[in-house]
């Protein structure tokens, strides 16, 4: 059974066409894995299906009756309620269906025999309805859920508005799935959650019953949930059955079978053109040679397979600054209350460390107090000589109407149009993706632009704050590859340790230092 169906949707911004007769459909209890390159429409697609978008072409259809339940990347949440408030609106229904009833029961203490009995009778129904639906036990699966992704260690009764921005995204993912909607929709869930939550999400979502779209750059996370791949590339979308390593053995084995029927087209027109060319004007032969331009004519022409576009990262390194980077001592961070404990650490040259720890406790904070941008709440921070850093920032630039050309040539302003052009180029971004406005850029192609600045002057000292979050799975291998061979000194956060492993040579634990209750 078909829950739904999108047939030869088409849908462009301007002259940058992003999707092309693009179909697709999800079957009852599937869990499909949408994957694609930065910026080939993965959010487009999830804004159509969800009606955010009007298709320039095409249909979508649902099948009655389905619920969705929609995560994208930047929902948000209204000020003035607990994270326990927001998770109990998941069953706003069932709560007014008890309002109902105790309705009922206040209103019998009036009604005569005939109405008491309709009265009773309604009201054991819906007794019913919320006892078969486990409203009774609603505070335990919250906690539950809660729990499972870390809600519980912030405290139910936080006001929302007191939450990080990966707090409040865990908030709205409990909430969607407390729902339980027959159909999720889910766009990189992954991406504030630390690394125990997202092998409770991968559990939670391996067993889950109903259908969803997962939209991630996580290979394992995909390999452990989903049982179809769409792959949304130039425009198409393709289907694969199986998990994310098989689609990567059949897009492989598709590609191949592509360029040997090209290659293979290409040598039969050769042979005819020649053919023709030396037989055309010969009596004897012309009606050979005619025949053989009639089948050339009616001949499909393949289109050449297109490369896949990988960037190349690469940082330049500044000269040599001292021993020590960075020395804080007795170091407190935070803003108007204290988010640590007295903390004594030291960050020697040449080495490439890790901040973990749960999202809120203050790694953010962390990175800006040891640049200088933020004062410490008490202790010091001491800077050592001759320090070149590059600070990557989290969701920078998300709202710029600045183009990403014109954002990039504004650091360098000495650069030519070309130059420009190829340093972006290098890091996977196309000439439509160059001219577009920053807000306009999906989340990896915004990061790809402010990584290429980075990667263009000379530092000694990255400050890189979670770098990965919504690059594609080709620019974190590339991203991992060019920090391993970066000979300078890296201070990270990030919440992947398949990223960060291979190369660090120091992970500090921020939940080592909180002043909270974790």
């Amino acid at each position: 059974m078909s829950l739904l169906t999108v047939e030869k949707v088409t849908h462009g911004f301007g002259a940058r066409q992003i999707l092309e007769d693009a179909s697709f459909r999800l079957l009852k209890g599937e869990h499909i894995g949408l994957i694609g390159a930065n910026g080939e429409g993965k959010s487009t697609f999830l804004n159509i299906i969800t009606g955010k978008l009007t298709p320039d072409e095409g249909t979508v259809t649902w099948s009655r009756h389905v619920t969705v339940g929609y995560l994208d990347q930047h929902s948000v949440l209204k000020k003035g309620m607990t994270i326990r408030e927001v998770l109990r609106s998941a069953f706003d229904d069932m709560y007014n269906l008890e309002e109902n009833m105790l309705r009922l029961y206040e209103e019998m203490a009036d009604a005569d025999e005939s109405a008491l009995n309709d009265m009773m009778d309604e009201a054991g129904e819906i007794q019913q309805m919320l006892e078969s639906s486990g409203f009774y036990q609603l505070d335990a699966r919250i906690e539950e859920v809660a729990g499972g992704l870390g809600l519980t260690d912030i405290g139910l009764d936080t006001d929302v508005s007191d939450l990080s921005g990966g707090q409040r995204t865990k908030v709205l993912l409990v909430k969607l799935l407390l729902s339980n909607p027959s159909i999720l929709i889910l766009d990189e869930p992954t991406n504030y959650l630390d690394h125990p939550h997202i092998i409770w999400l991968t559990r939670f979502l391996s067993e889950y019953e109903n259908a969803f779209i997962l939209v991630s750059h996580d290979m394992d996370f995909l390999n452990s949930v989903v049982n179809v791949i769409y792959n949304l590339e130039g425009g198409n979308m393709t289907r694969y059955t199986g998990d994310y390593n098989n689609f990567l053995r059949m897009y492989e084995i598709q590609k191949e079978q592509e360029i040997r029927a090209y290659e293979k087209q290409q040598a039969e027109i050769e042979k005819l053109e020649d053919f023709i060319a030396r037989n055309k004007a010969r009596v004897a032969t012309r009606g050979m040679a005619h025949s053989r331009q009639k089948k050339l004519d009616k001949m499909e022409i393949l289109e050449r397979p297109q490369e896949k576009i990988k960037p190349e990262f690469s940082f330049q390194m500044a000269r040599t600054p001292g021993r020590f980077i960075v020395q804080a001592k007795d170091l407190v961070i935070g803003y108007d209350s204290p988010l640590t404990r007295p903390v004594t650490f030291n960050l020697e040259r040449g080495e490439k460390v890790a901040i973990t720890g749960t999202n809120g406790l203050g790694k953010t904070t962390l990175l800006k107090t040891v640049l200088g941008k933020l004062p410490p709440v008490s202790g010091t921070v001491t800077l050592g000589d001759y320090l070149y850093p590059g600070y990557f920032q989290q969701e920078a630039d998300r709202d710029s109407t600045v183009t990403a050309l014109d954002t990039f040539w504004a650091e360098f302003p000495s650069m030519e149009n070309r130059e420009v052009r190829l340093c972006l180029s290098k890091c996977g971004l196309t000439n439509d993706h160059i001219t577009s406005q920053m807000r306009v850029l999906s989340g990896g192609e915004n990061a790809k632009v402010r990584l290429a600045i980075i990667m263009n002057r000379q530092h000694n000292w990255l400050v890189l704050d979670e770098p990965t979050n919504h690059l594609d799975i080709d620019a974190k291998e590339e991203l991992m590859r060019a920090l391993s061979q970066y000979p300078g000194t890296i201070l990270l956060v990030s919440h992947d340790p398949s990223f960060y492993e291979p190369f660090v040579t120091r992970v500090l634990n921020i939940e080592d230092w909180t002043t909270k209750i974790i």
